[in-house]
């Protein structure tokens, strides 16, 4: 099994307006390094643009894998970071799809992982939900 994680940071426009606009090109790259740091080598994180990440993990043995890599990432985006002298805190609400049970394609993949990261937010963000729905 394969998982798709779709992760865009939570409070990050109030950053900016903290720190100012180019806060975004300093934060972006330390999430990211966040991220990284606690995926294993044979998975990938990538920015899809904006503030917005996904994670491939390559191999999962199951949904509650998935969600407990998902439930890392999200405790690794907690500490704050330290950008121009300022301490600066984001969260994740992270989307979980499942190949081949959440679809065999990546629309249907990211359609997925997107709807399940709205769900996320609805339980008040930092956290990380599953698919409920099948493939269609």
């Amino acid at each position: 099994t394969r998982a798709l994680l779709y992760i865009p940071p939570a409070r990050y426009n109030p950053a900016n307006d903290q720190c100012g606009p180019a806060s975004g090109d300093l934060l972006l790259p330390q999430g990211a390094s966040r991220l990284q740091q606690r995926v294993r080598a044979s998975d990938s994180v990538a920015r899809l643009g904006g503030d917005e990440f996904v994670v491939l993990l390559r191999r999962v043995d199951d949904a509650a894998s998935a969600l407990a890599i998902a439930d890392d990432l999200c405790f690794a985006l907690r500490p704050p970071f330290q950008l121009q002298g300022h301490a600066v805190t984001i969260s994740a609400s992270i989307g979980i799809a499942l190949y081949p049970e959440h679809g065999s394609s990546e629309t249907a993949l990211t359609k997925h992982a997107d709807a399940a990261m709205y769900a996320a937010k609805e339980r008040g963000s930092d956290c990380a939900v599953l698919s409920s729905s099948r493939s269609s």
